[in-house]
């Protein structure tokens, strides 16, 4: 209600209250001719002169806030740098009857024939993880730290089929480590930092995300590396086992491999898989893997094979070789027979078979099918479950 006698109060449309004045009328032609003769240059002006006092502080707010989510993300990477940048290390190995470069050598400059690397060193006694075709078969190897100083490692031990290497520092002192941190809990999308030394430009740091979780990676015997965390973080030849660290300050993986001329695909051994080898390496030298005794290939399945054991993968695994005295020998399988499941888990490639083999000494269940005519593993065949006890693989096998 208005201020007198409960009427309405005239409303007053914006072009009157910048001008200060009247409402306007609803007739166009009485529009237009008030609007010309009411907003002139001199009736605008204040308006105009305002403008930007008006969008000014819009700007003054922007501003600090990216340049605060810049700030918070530069101090990330530097707090991360300085965490673990002097846990990392440079690692050169000589050609066999050749000695390793000396400090001081101009940048990528090494014996012929030897290697260049990174690793990161994990405890404070000097225990430092590295790739395994960095460390090749050398026992010894030079190592360089942040700080300059140049000290002899020895391997430990490595493993293929991860390739990772534990290598030992000799050192009379503590040196500065970095953490294992949880790679099963990295979300795609997530920051993270590689540090290396690609091309033997010492400490380089690189920043970037996940790009991938789960990737597969066929290692030099064959095997396949599980779990691979693939990021978009710029690696380059000789950033192979520097780690892979997150906004923590804490190590989820250790650089192993890129893909000649593509961009921003790079790949890292996961924490987990890499804590798993550490423990097998110094508790025996070597990583004990369960075997069964079996050569084995693939076959691709009928649907009438599919319907009468119900497997639904397109493919199946035959067993075409037994070792005597194996523990698949002992169980009772046989040359010819068709491995379906592991406890129940069922067999796609040669491949599931060393994912699903438990740690040695295990007990588990064998699902097969003992075909009829072994020349013809599609045909009529009995089904049948045995269970053994897995042993490790021989060293050296």
């Amino acid at each position: 209600p208005g201020a007198a006698g409960g009427r309405l109060a005239p409303r007053l449309d914006s072009t009157a209250w910048l001008t200060k004045r009247g409402p306007l009328s609803n007739s166009n032609s009485d529009m237009r001719s008030r609007f010309g003769a009411t907003l002139g240059r001199s009736a605008l002006w204040p308006l105009r002169s305002s403008l930007p006092a008006v969008r000014s502080p819009l700007r003054a707010l922007r501003r600090p806030l990216s340049t605060a989510a810049l700030d918070a993300y530069s101090n990330t990477v530097v707090s991360t740098v300085e965490t673990v940048g002097p846990a990392t290390v440079a690692i050169q190995v000589a050609a066999p009857g050749a000695t390793v470069a000396p400090p001081g050598a101009p940048p990528g400059e090494g014996a012929p024939g030897g290697s260049q690397g990174s690793g990161v060193i994990i405890t404070p006694d000097g225990y430092l993880l590295s790739n395994a075709h960095v460390v090749g078969d050398a026992s010894e190897m030079s190592v360089t730290l942040t700080d300059g100083r140049v000290l002899r490692g020895t391997t430990v031990g490595r493993d293929v089929a991860t390739d990772l290497a534990l290598v030992r520092l000799q050192t009379p002192g503590s040196v500065p480590f970095a953490t294992l941190g949880d790679s099963e809990a990295l979300r795609v999308g997530q920051l993270v930092v590689a540090i290396g030394n690609p091309l033997g430009f010492a400490s380089t740091v690189s920043a970037g995300v996940v790009s991938a979780k789960g990737r597969s990676l066929r290692a030099k015997d064959g095997r396949l590396i599980e779990d691979i965390v693939q990021t978009d973080v710029a690696l380059n030849p000789g950033n192979s086992g520097g780690p892979l660290v997150d906004s923590a300050s804490r190590v989820v993986g250790i650089n192993t491999a890129i893909i000649q001329g593509a961009q921003n695909l790079s790949f890292s051994v996961p924490s987990a898989t890499a804590q798993w080898v550490v423990s097998e390496l110094l508790a025996h030298g070597h990583v004990r893997r369960s075997f069964l005794g079996l050569g084995c290939q693939l076959f691709p399945v009928s649907r009438l094979f599919q319907r009468a054991h119900l497997f639904d993968p397109p493919t199946a695994v035959q067993a075409v070789n037994v070792v005597p005295a194996g523990p698949a020998a002992r169980a009772g399988v046989r040359q010819g027979d068709v491995l379906l499941a592991i406890d129940g888990n069922p067999l796609r490639s040669v491949d599931e078979i060393h994912r699903l083999l438990p740690t040695p000494g295990k007990r588990i269940r064998l699902r097969l099918v003992r075909p009829s005519d072994a020349r013809n593993p599609n045909g009529e065949g009995r089904i049948s479950t045995v269970e053994l006890t897995t042993e490790a693989r021989p060293h050296g096998t």
